[in-house]
């Protein structure tokens, strides 16, 4: 269950910041690693939540800065 998220988390990042599935690890930093800045991740959310049916309150986004710490958010909800 949880590969098949990821699996989908993944090819949203794909999608929306235009990496290579090959970086979009558990501990890829948004900004450093995938070059992600904060306009990229809106959009990037805004995904997910289309994706997964979710709504991310963008307080719940604070101190997120790793790929794992975003999915793990994402998993949570998508429950």
């Amino acid at each position: 269950m949880s590969q098949d998220l990821f699996e989908r988390f993944t090819k949203c990042a794909v999608s929306m910041l235009s990496v290579d599935a090959a970086k979009v690890t558990p501990e890829a930093r948004f900004k450093e690693d995938l070059d992600a800045d904060s306009l990229d991740l809106v959009e990037f959310v805004m995904e997910l939540e289309s994706e997964f049916g979710i709504e991310v309150p963008e307080q719940e986004l604070e101190g997120i800065t790793t790929v794992g710490q975003a999915f793990e958010l994402i998993k949570a909800k998508a429950k």
